[in-house]
């Protein structure tokens, strides 16, 4: 008996030790000496072979047979075959090297593998990462501004012969691999991308007749992809951080195209959790204001009360603070981390206190609706009557477009007035590429479509034009003139659009060539072009109400929670439109 019952102790501590494992996708042979200090990354990873070979290092005999880097291996493994092998052999005075492209911006490293030529020991190499040619050629520091903020992107290593080595966890689509050591051989078997992303489906899509504005709106989808790591970040390369203001249009993009995922809950929780009260998330007041704001939308999209209910307490205590930040004129008084809208705006002192007064007010009309949500009657009356005081101040814009956009889209000023006056003026001209996003939405509002969709075509459009494969940090179209795009190197009469733009913390090759911020046009043209509205929450009911400007014909789907919905939309001969919808149950269409 007694035997039988330590056999049954012993069984079921196996079974629970089992269940607690997998759990925390451990094998079976951990023990609970990892309880609470393991985590599982719900991402995945694959390979990359090199596209082309953008420059190798002139020199008689010190680079041989580059074009085999370019044919795909036998997945990462080394080999005693001499096939295909990439041969670097530096001498006493030349030091090969050569640049790879992978084609697209990408978050990751590389594997290295090498093969059995050369001596048997290790050989030292320089690797340098960059998202554009001229990045991957550079120097840390200098002029440029080359970085390993963040991310390193420029190191030294030891390869092993005969074997495998994987390196690096940056933002980036070109490589540059030196030889490092005097009369030293490398053979070079493989040099693969390591891809490091959420394996998720592309739930919404975008198609039309014009494939400028599909390709902007798959690069939008896909730079915030790139960003979905185990936090949403805002750059892979620099700001791989988890910044408030800058995940507002990140989220639209995600509920645009993914649909619900845990990115975002996680990510607002954190800002939530190292955010203790009276502090400013990110440091900075107006990124508290936008937790609200994107709260708000997230429900919408996604309808999960359960969440919500989890933020009352935190939301409670944030609107209480932010009532006394405005005075009884209505003015706003945010202090703390200084006065922030985006970079570009920074120098306009009027037109960003213009922008945060229409910003207070978008956050205490989100406040009234989630509180209502929650049954707090009482504070979403006081959120009501707090914005209704605040629109009774109408602020100086200052010609500022961002402050603009948010003016009209708190209503402080008509949309068509804002449109005509501030955010027509010189087209894409002062567009940002973060609140770019909120101009669009102005111009929507006042029915400028047709003026909005020129916008996205010439300022997101135009990075497409410079090599863009992902979004950027920040993008004037003036640097457009006389400019080599981000996939060559420079020749000497060209501008450097990478090394010889950029302010703030931004300057020269620090600059971040893929941020989610810049997302912005893939939610909009789904919202205003193919037309889907959400109107309650949960995308119970959604409107759709298409906006072609000169377009033929959209098609394209969007993700809610009770599925996804496919939209079609072709002009007739006779100049009228038909519609085509299929949706879910549990999914109710208004047009």
């Amino acid at each position: 008996m007694n035997i039988m019952k330590k056999g049954f102790i012993l069984v079921l501590f196996t079974l629970l030790l089992f269940s607690y494992n997998q759990a925390q996708n451990l094998p079976p042979v951990f023990g609970d000496e990892y309880a609470g200090k393991s985590f599982p990354d719900s991402r995945t990873r694959v390979y990359l072979t090199p596209q082309r070979i953008v420059w190798q290092s002139s020199g008689q005999g010190t680079l041989q047979n580059p074009g085999g880097l370019l044919e795909k291996g036998n997945n990462g493994q080394s080999e005693l075959t001499d096939k295909q092998v990439c041969i670097m052999q530096s001498t006493g005075s030349e030091y090969p090297a050569i640049l790879l492209d992978f084609g697209k911006e990408i978050q990751g490293g590389i594997q290295i593998v090498t093969s059995a030529k050369g001596a048997n020991k290790p050989v030292k190499i320089r690797v340098r990462f960059g998202e554009s040619v001229s990045e991957a050629m550079s120097e840390v520091g200098g002029a440029q501004g080359a970085t390993n903020d963040h991310a390193m992107r420029d190191f030294y290593m030891e390869v092993p012969w005969l074997g495998v080595a994987e390196i690096g966890n940056s933002g980036f689509r070109f490589v540059r691999i030196d030889l490092a050591e005097p009369n030293a051989t490398l053979s070079l078997k493989e040099i693969n991308a390591v891809f490091t992303y959420r394996d998720i489906p592309y739930l919404g899509s975008f198609r039309s007749n014009d494939e400028r504005l599909n390709r902007i709106w798959m690069t939008g989808a896909y730079t915030v992809h790139l960003n979905m790591q185990e936090y949403l970040w805002d750059g892979i390369k620099r700001d791989r951080l988890v910044w408030l203001g800058d995940l507002h249009p990140e989220v639209m993009t995600i509920s645009t195209v993914f649909g619900n995922n845990e990115v975002v809950p996680k990510s607002l929780d954190l800002a939530r959790d190292i955010t203790p009260l009276p502090n400013w998330m990110n440091g900075m007041a107006a990124y508290s204001l936008w937790w609200i704001i994107i709260h708000r939308d997230w429900y919408y999209y996604q309808g999960d009360l359960s969440y919500l209910r989890e933020q009352q307490k935190y939301l409670t205590d944030l609107l209480n603070l932010l009532f006394t930040k405005v005075d009884a004129s209505g003015q706003e008084k945010l202090d703390g981390g200084g006065r922030f809208l985006d970079w570009p705006s920074s120098p306009n002192e009027k037109g960003v206190d213009a922008g945060l007064q229409a910003l207070m007010i978008m956050t205490f009309e989100s406040g009234a609706e989630l509180c209502t949500l929650l049954g707090d009657a009482a504070l979403s009356k006081k959120c009501t009557e707090t914005a209704n005081l605040m629109k009774k101040r109408v602020p100086d814009h200052n010609q500022l477009k961002q402050a603009a956009a948010l003016m009209a889209i708190s209503g402080i000023m008509p949309a068509k007035k804002a449109d005509k006056d501030v955010l027509s003026v010189g087209g894409a001209k002062n567009f940002s590429t973060f609140y770019g996003y909120y101009m669009l939405e102005a111009q929507a509002l006042a029915g400028n479509y047709t003026g909005a969709m020129k916008n996205i075509r010439d300022y997101w459009g135009g990075m497409l034009d410079m090599g863009a494969t992902s979004f950027w940090e920040d993008f004037d179209i003036e640097w457009m003139k006389n400019a080599a795009p981000i996939d060559e190197l420079v020749p000497e009469e060209k501008k450097d659009i990478h090394a010889d733009f950029g302010a703030y913390c931004y300057k020269n090759l620090r600059h971040s060539l893929c941020h989610g911020w810049a997302s912005g046009p893939t939610a909009w043209m789904s919202k205003h072009i193919l037309g889907v509205q959400v109107v309650e929450p949960g995308c119970k009911v959604l409107r759709i109400e298409p906006h072609l400007g000169d377009l033929e014909w959209v098609e394209g789907t969007f993700p809610t929670p009770h599925g996804v919905v496919h939209i079609s939309h072709r002009k007739g001969t006779d100049g009228n439109m038909e519609t085509k919808i299929k949706v879910p149950e549990g999914v109710r269409i208004i047009q």
